[in-house]
């Protein structure tokens, strides 16, 4: 996924293939996020006018490299543990151990298909705190661009969370569900609140 041009990974993502989905799709954006953010970082750093939070946003350019990183891998990853559960959608239910194998398959798919995304969501809320240093003590030309990446952001976490809740439907480790879907819950409530500050705040500096 990752050695493929934005034309040939949407080119594949509008087809019938099982991968690239709105996972991998909601990870592809928030490395856009986060390098949109880490760009507001580098056109501050080496700015007079910027002189004293130099370090701070140096450390800050650091941090956000990792989680563009993360994210790519993401993509990546998505797609590892979703084709495994496309397969299994497939396989043969005709007689009882055919159902009986079928449903443990399914199982033990669904658990990675609904923790990489949640993880894409974790991600991409540690990825809005950073955004909202950008946004306050970064470059006031590039401001907007902070705004956009609080978006982005926003926009993975939520895909994300929907590639979640689509697997954790289906498990039968009610213990499992109720504690990502907990978990799931806690973060987004989190990253929303979060996300729509900084854009406001962006906003209100751009009228």
């Amino acid at each position: 996924m990752l050695e493929k041009s934005l034309s040939q990974f949407t080119d594949v993502l509008s087809t019938k293939e099982p991968v690239p989905g709105g996972g991998g799709a909601s990870a592809y954006v928030g490395a856009i996020g986060v390098a949109l953010g880490n760009m507001v970082g580098s056109l501050t750093v080496g700015k007079k006018k910027y002189a004293d939070v130099e370090a701070e946003i140096i450390e800050l350019n650091q941090r956000s490299a990792e989680l563009r990183l993360k994210l790519e891998r993401l993509v990546e990853r998505d797609a590892e543990v979703f084709y495994p559960l496309s397969l299994a959608y497939g396989m043969p239910k005709d007689t009882p151990q055919e159902a009986a194998e079928k449903e443990r398959v399914l199982q033990a798919a669904l658990v990675d298909a609904a923790l990489v995304p949640l993880e894409i969501v974790r991600v991409s809320v540690e990825a809005l705190e950073l955004i909202e240093i950008y946004a306050k003590k970064g470059s006031v030309i590039a401001v907007s661009d902070a705004g956009c990446a609080a978006a982005f952001c926003k926009a993975a976490m939520e895909g994300a969370k929907l590639n979640v809740l689509i697997n954790t439907k289906l498990m039968k480790d009610e213990e499992l569900r109720a504690k990502t879907e907990a978990e799931l819950d806690e973060l987004v409530l989190q990253g929303s609140a979060k996300a729509d500050e900084i854009y406001s705040f962006v906003e209100s500096k751009l009228r």
